[in-house]
């Protein structure tokens, strides 16, 4: 009996660990999903788990550094650890092929980022964007929406069309989707809401914002997490050789700090980014500053258009509220 459970692929472990231990445990599955699919499958997928060494690990690893993703290669890693620590216990393999290595092998130690871009910078980027070919339209409006609202990169992904009101300027993010467990109504700019409007129009019917853009053997519903993040560094990175590298993740810093830069007061600015109120204030003040959310959105989702249209020189670099 071991010997024909040793006979399961890397594909189907995969497969029946995301099924035991991460569906319907984990917030959000589909991160776990994307590197099953994007990374360990392609790499490991059509080989027997007993045939696999750690030379076969260590391939992978360095195949996913080489492609730019230390932090990719560092969750690669831990989740194969999983995947063979849950094999181990089941009497599937004798032993983790993945368990001789540490992050230094991987990705390396993970810094803390605060990279952020600045106007001249985000007006590069737009300029970029207009001129990027196999650039799509879809991709331009999620770019202008993950800085424009400062969401987190999966809960723009994953959201469904009834919960924007639109008529009312709205974002209800539901709990289950929020990384602190709380649900949000988040103001939306006007150009939110057009950009959002034309999202409705091109998801044709669909119940996702970005629905899928092609049939999938993951069976995705929406676009995967890192379509975007993969367009930009293949269409859009090489016309910005003179910026340095940026990630999705980072627009949501970039947004904090040019909102604090408009004269919004910091604790406005970090529920904008549904960050939790520390300290006593926070534990007292359950207010949610929807209204002073809506202006100081509206005041960067303006700068932002400004940027677009390459007013950037013009912006000094700390404006007041009248800018």
């Amino acid at each position: 009996i071991a010997a024909d459970k040793s006979m399961i692929t890397m594909g189907k472990l995969a497969d029946d660990y995301f099924a035991a231990q991460i569906l319907g445990r984990w917030k959000h599955p589909n991160i776990v999903r994307s590197r099953i699919e994007r990374d360990i499958k392609p790499n490991l997928g059509k080989m027997t788990i007993a045939d696999i060494k750690p030379t076969h690990i260590d391939d992978m690893l360095k195949a996913i550094v080489a492609r730019g993703a230390p932090t990719t290669a560092n969750d690669v890693l831990r989740w194969v650890k999983r995947m063979f620590d849950y094999a181990m216990k089941r009497q599937m393999v004798q032993f983790n092929p993945a368990a001789v290595f540490d992050l230094s092998d991987a990705g390396g130690k993970e810094e803390s980022r605060d990279r952020w871009l600045t106007r001249e910078e985000l007006a590069t980027l737009f300029e970029a964007i207009r001129s990027a070919r196999g650039w799509t339209y879809e991709n331009t409006l999620t770019i202008k929406l993950l800085l424009m609202l400062a969401v987190r990169k999966g809960e723009l992904i994953a959201a469904r069309i009834e919960e924007f009101d639109l008529d009312a300027g709205v974002w209800k993010l539901p709990a289950e989707r929020t990384k602190t467990g709380s649900a949000i109504d988040i103001p939306l700019p006007r150009q939110a809401v057009d950009c959002l409007r034309e999202l409705l129009r091109l998801a044709d019917g669909s119940q996702w914002l970005l629905p899928a853009r092609k049939m999938q053997a993951r069976m995705v519903p929406h676009i995967d997490l890192n379509t975007v993040g993969a367009a930009i560094n293949k269409n859009v990175r090489p016309l910005l050789k003179d910026i340095s590298p940026f990630t999705l993740h980072d627009f949501r810093r970039t947004a904090r700090t040019h909102i604090e830069s408009l004269g919004v007061p910091p604790h406005i600015g970090e529920r904008c980014l549904n960050h939790k109120i520390k300290g006593v204030q926070g534990i007292y003040n359950r207010h949610d500053y929807f209204d002073e959310r809506k202006d100081a959105l509206q005041l960067w989702a303006d700068l932002l258009q400004r940027c677009e249209q390459g007013g950037a020189s013009v912006i000094p670099l700390r404006a007041d509220k009248a800018a």
